[in-house]
């Protein structure tokens, strides 16, 4: 029997500075497949919506862009219910809080979901009016396949085996 869990897909960015989009176009291609127990956001990454997003799930999946020194377009994925996300991989923010910090405070208001995962895009352009880098678009189109299979997993009830952490 499949169990009626509430997903929240959050994609974080910021529209205006290139790479840092794609949290966001990952978002708008998943709230577009109008998904059963699946609630799909965008954000900027406001401490307070944050909170309240997750606070109201069973299990949550954010995507934002990285950078940490990896070759544009690379995915990460993230187990970060158990524990707290490698801030090496999230270093800065063109938001207002960001991810990691975001992870860690939901976690010590006791409004972090059991099972959060985070996917993180590296990004090579983060330049006020730029655009996204081909290696990012090709990493979005990737990423959306990636976030809808994690989510077919979530609403089957299994869960993967070993630890994907990058």
């Amino acid at each position: 029997m499949i169990l009626a869990v509430r997903i929240c897909v959050i994609g974080i960015g910021n529209e205006r500075r290139g790479d840092d989009a794609a949290g966001l176009l990952v978002a708008r291609r998943l709230k577009a497949r109008n998904m059963d127990s699946v609630t799909v956001l965008e954000q900027s990454g406001e401490a307070s919506a944050f909170l309240e997003a997750v606070a109201q799930a069973d299990a949550a999946i954010l995507v934002d862009a990285m950078q940490s020194g990896d070759e544009p377009g690379k995915v990460r994925r993230f187990a970060a219910g158990d524990r707290p996300l490698p801030a090496r991989r999230f270093p800065c923010s063109t938001h207002g809080m960001g991810v990691a910090e975001a992870v860690e405070l939901a976690r010590a208001l006791g409004k972090l979901p059991a099972e959060v995962v985070v996917y993180g895009i590296e990004g090579g352009r983060f330049a006020p009016g730029g655009e996204l880098s081909p290696e990012v678009a090709r990493a979005v189109e990737g990423t959306v396949r990636l976030v809808a299979r994690e989510i077919q997993t979530l609403l089957s009830g299994s869960r993967g085996k070993g630890n994907r952490n990058a």
